[in-house]
């Protein structure tokens, strides 16, 4: 597989939301930032090899043998990830970037032993699963901040906005994986809330609970 056909299995594997469902041409295309025409012959490509599933007019899902490969980029992307921040000091809004080059690698055995030496991690610094040598990765039991009832209370676990401006903003109010997070209180008005962290009272926007995971506690 070339880089450019790596990176369009990787983009119809999370567009399918990990569950192989089929992917429009024109959301393909927007997300890889290039015409409908030049996903159409690359997913063409694709399909001959084997990797994709293509349904003119319909889109395109990944076959068992792409949904393999897209799982072994996850897992190689997340691992550069937690690399990055943890043995690196790379701050968790500059990592994605560096991990897009280092997915591409493709020694199977310098991966093996980066899982190990991390000590075999289940999550990125976003949160997010990293699958398993075999593709395995546990779902985690989680709810948008948004959604959650005043009066609870949670621990902060991923982000749905990755973006650095968003992870920026995050650092900037000291809000870290790993944080309890109860709702204090929500504006009727606009939907943004007041919430306690750290024993200290913030106010977020509707925007920003719409992008935190909480794992429930109480």
């Amino acid at each position: 597989m070339t880089l450019s056909e790596e990176d369009y299995i990787k983009a119809i594997y999370h567009l399918g939301k990990g569950e192989n469902t089929t992917v429009s041409t024109n959301a393909l295309a927007e997300q890889m930032h290039t015409k409908p025409s030049s996903v159409t012959d690359m997913i063409k490509k694709l399909s001959e090899k084997g990797v994709a599933n293509y349904k003119p007019y319909k889109g395109v899902s990944l076959s068992e043998y792409g949904e393999k490969i897209a799982l072994s980029l996850v897992r190689k992307h997340r691992l550069w990830e937690v690399f990055l921040v943890d043995k690196l000091d790379f701050s968790w809004d500059e990592v994605h970037e560096v991990a897009e080059q280092l997915e591409h690698i493709k020694s199977e055995k310098l991966v093996d032993q980066l899982d190990k030496h991390l000590g075999y991690p289940d999550v990125d610094p976003h949160g997010d699963p990293i699958p398993s040598k075999k593709g395995e990765f546990k779902k985690a039991i989680k709810k948008l901040l948004i959604e959650v009832p005043i009066g609870t209370s949670g621990v902060c676990v991923g982000v749905k906005d990755s973006s650095a401006p968003f992870l920026k903003f995050l650092d900037k109010n000291k809000i870290a994986l790993g944080d309890t997070i109860a709702v204090v209180d929500k504006e009727e008005f606009d939907g943004s809330l007041y919430i306690q962290i750290k024993q200290k009272e913030i106010h977020i926007s509707n925007q920003i609970a719409s992008n935190l995971y909480l794992k429930i506690t109480a």
